[in-house]
């Protein structure tokens, strides 16, 4: 590794700052219709090393149509993540510079930058968050809270980049969500709260169940592209409950709408749930609408669409 990044440091000031990778693919992918916002979101991923950045921005790119297929981080399939512009990022499976594209949703214009995982080229992501209106915390459902994940925080707090966490692999074995929603509560002390719970885990995650909207959601498909909409399973109900009223009352600390509707004992209703959300998350109040839940290969656009979309600024 040391030889890595010597090699990269060496030539890494005579490269451009933001590549843009060049895509003119068409693969039109959508599984919304209502319209939640308009404009640009300039957005940023950022996360420990191997946790899964490039790999999610692979995936919103081939569900937003920017991309016709999904290539392997560290090129095992010959071709190698789109993001990754670099020989040696290919080969390695890290990213040493960060890198600029963009995307269309529904009437949204969303410029993403995906950053550096590894802390000896943490200045990438310090210069990256400069510049960008949301970010996604990429954590390890296994890992979760690691050493750069840390960085982040910080650096992120010091600009006012209003972020969601997104917890992947939770196919993995010992994935645990709740540990690290834990863990983004005592180690970075914020304020965090599922808006998302995990259908199954491991071999047998298969899906999401959305607590705002209070509706389970099924991935099917080989990148689980196909996305099937029913009931809640019987067995979730009480777990559903108990992470809904979890959410609103750390939605009540840092929304003063959220919170007198809470005192009256009254239930908000969706609209006014996300209206809640997007107004703390663009303050930089909470990290509560934050915590996505999925793995790389299951649905990533439909995980990530709220904030993509709806609560991140324009």
């Amino acid at each position: 590794m040391t030889t890595l990044l010597t090699y990269a440091r060496s030539f890494q000031s005579k490269l451009p700052r933001l590549t843009r990778p060049t895509c003119t693919f068409s693969h039109a992918t959508r599984f919304f219709s209502n319209n939640e916002g308009s404009g640009i979101r300039n957005i940023g991923i950022s996360a420990h090393i191997d946790s899964g950045k490039t790999t999610l921005t692979e995936r919103i790119l081939f569900y937003t149509g920017k991309i016709s297929a999904i290539h392997d981080v560290r090129g095992k399939d010959g071709v190698g993540a789109k993001m990754d512009s670099m020989d040696l990022e290919r080969e390695k499976g890290i990213t040493i510079q960060s890198a600029a594209t963009f995307c269309k949703w529904k009437d949204a214009h969303i410029n993403i930058i995906d950053t550096p995982g590894h802390v000896d080229f943490t200045v990438e992501v310090e210069r990256a968050l400069r510049v960008l209106d949301g970010g996604i915390l990429v954590l390890c459902g296994v890992s979760g809270v690691q050493s750069q994940s840390l960085t982040v925080d910080r650096q992120m707090k010091r600009y006012n980049v209003p972020r969601l966490a997104f917890i992947n692999k939770l196919d993995r074995q010992g994935s645990n969500p709740d540990k690290v929603i834990g863990q983004l509560r005592d180690q970075l002390k914020l304020n965090a709260a599922a808006v998302q719970i995990p259908v199954g885990l491991e071999n047998s995650h298969e899906g999401v169940v959305d607590l705002i909207e209070q509706k389970q959601y099924t991935f099917k498909g080989d990148r689980g592209e196909i996305v099937e909409e029913g009931p809640i399973a019987e067995d979730l109900l009480d777990l559903v409950e108990q992470k809904r009223m979890e959410l609103l009352e750390r939605l009540a600390d840092a929304d003063d709408e959220i919170a007198e509707a809470f005192l009256m004992e009254e239930v908000p209703d969706v609209e006014t749930l996300k209206a809640g959300i997007r107004r703390a998350v663009i303050a930089c109040k909470v990290w509560d609408q934050p915590v996505f839940v999925t793995t790389k290969t299951k649905a990533v656009m439909f995980c990530t669409h709220p904030f993509l979309y709806a609560f991140s600024p324009s």
